[in-house]
Order: structure tokens, then sequence, then C-alpha cells
């Protein structure tokens, strides 16, 4: 952990004490302006509804057959999502406007490696000629677990993630599941880290930063071998850097 995240005193008024949701998608590609969303999820966890979480999904139709290799991973065939899929220009709409209600309302989303998933959403949006709410404020368990524990070896996926703060999940790569596993490791980290108990718009700023240094690194490092290796350290959208650049995260899965 970086003497900077010692210095951060907990504030009143944590995120992680309050409404927490979840965003999550899954599509046809690793490569964001490529992508086509076939499901996503939407994870709500609120102190105040004992009923929670609540969780709405979508399966979308991308209009597109769905490559073999993603069925693979998330299990959502073609013939699947023709059948029983939403339109892709409705599905984004009602993903954008039910994301930008959370965002509007100061709520907490948290995405596994946000600028994936909100950059998947950003492009479908301008494809379907459909408003793109502000990602803000963002919690990515990513950029956080790598900042509070940066020389932990192996991986980070979701999955390794869960393995480490004891996060159960079931039925990964499917929307709804990573979602929610997202929330549990995000929470788990506030707690084993006080100095993360802070407004959600304060530590979505002080992960902007974490991102860059972290891309940076990651850059400086490849470029030993590689000296035109380009990271994008742009948080949480990811900015126009060629997507057959290496990624500083484990490879991106649908």
């Amino acid at each position: 952990m970086t003497e900077a995240l010692f210095d951060i005193p907990a504030a009143e008024g944590s995120w992680h004490t309050g409404r927490v949701v979840g965003f999550d998608v899954e599509t046809t590609s690793r490569y964001p302006s490529q992508a086509r969303i076939v499901s996503a999820a939407l994870v709500v966890v609120d102190p105040g509804d004992p009923a929670g979480p609540r969780v709405r999904e979508w399966l979308v139709n991308p209009g597109m057959p769905i490559p073999e290799e993603t069925t693979a991973i998330h299990g959502i065939s073609t013939a699947l999502a023709v059948a029983e899929g939403q339109d892709a220009s409705e599905a984004v709409r009602q993903i954008a406007v039910e994301l930008g209600k959370e965002f509007d309302a100061g709520s907490a989303v948290v995405a596994m490696n946000a600028p994936y998933d909100f950059t998947v959403l950003q492009h479908e949006a301008a494809r379907h000629g459909v408003g793109m709410p502000e990602p803000r404020p963002v919690i990515d368990p990513l950029v956080i677990d790598k900042q509070v524990d940066k020389y932990r070896p192996g991986k980070r996926t979701l999955t390794d993630l869960c393995g480490v703060y004891h996060v159960v999940l079931d039925e990964a790569h499917t929307a709804g599941a990573d979602a929610l596993a997202a929330v549990e490791v995000a929470l788990c980290l506030a707690e084993h880290y006080p100095q993360l108990q802070l407004p959600a718009e304060e530590l979505h700023d002080l992960q902007v930063g974490w991102k860059a240094d972290q891309a940076a690194d990651f850059q400086q490092f490849l470029r030993r071998r590689n000296p035109e290796a380009v990271i994008d350290g742009s948080w949480p959208l990811a900015s126009a850097v060629p997507e057959s650049s290496p990624s500083q995260d484990s490879p991106v899965t649908p």
C-alpha cells in the first residue's frame, strides 16, 4: 500500500454505507469499440431495502452472430439471443437510462475493470443514437485492489479477487452474478482498508490518479522489451488507444 493511501482519513458519509449498484456487461468481443452487448445487469444493494439485493438483467439480441469463443465464456448463443433477446437499440436505451438515474442520485456504481464496461456502453449508445450518462461516481475493485495490495503476486480477475476476499461467485461470467460479486468485493475492500471509506465522489477522483499511475508503471515495464508499448491510463472510460495495444489488466473477457 502506498503511503498516500495511509494518509487518507476515513470520512463520514462513506460510499460503502449507502446505496451501491453493481454493473456488468457480457459481449461479443474483448475490444470495447467492436463489442456488442449480449447481456447486462444492474444489481442494487441498499441498506434501506431488507428485500435486496435487487437484480435487473437484460438479454440482448446484438444483431450479429455471437462468436463461439465468447459463447464459451458467457454461455449465450446466437440462437438464444435471437429467440429471447431484446432488440439492441431498446435494451441499450434502457441500460443507459437506468444507469443515468443511479448516477444522478449519487449512487456508487461498482464495475470491475470499469473502462471495459463503460466504454462498451459508450460505443453501443453512439451506435444506437442513445444518450450516454457520465459515469460518475464509479468504484472499480480492480483499480483499488492494485492500489492497496500492489505487490501481491498472481492474477487479478474477478474470480481471483473473490478468492482473496472470500466472496462466493456462482455462475461466473453471467452479468448478474459478476455484478453482485464485484459489489461484494468492493465492500470487503472498504472494510479491510478504512482509508477507502470516503464519499463516492472523492474515491472516484482518487481512482483516476491511481489508474493513471498503474498504467504508467506497467507501460514502463513493457517498454524494456517493446519501446512502442502503450498502456491506456484513462478511467473510467478508455481513451482512443489502439485496441491491439497490450492491456494493463488481465485479458478482457466478454
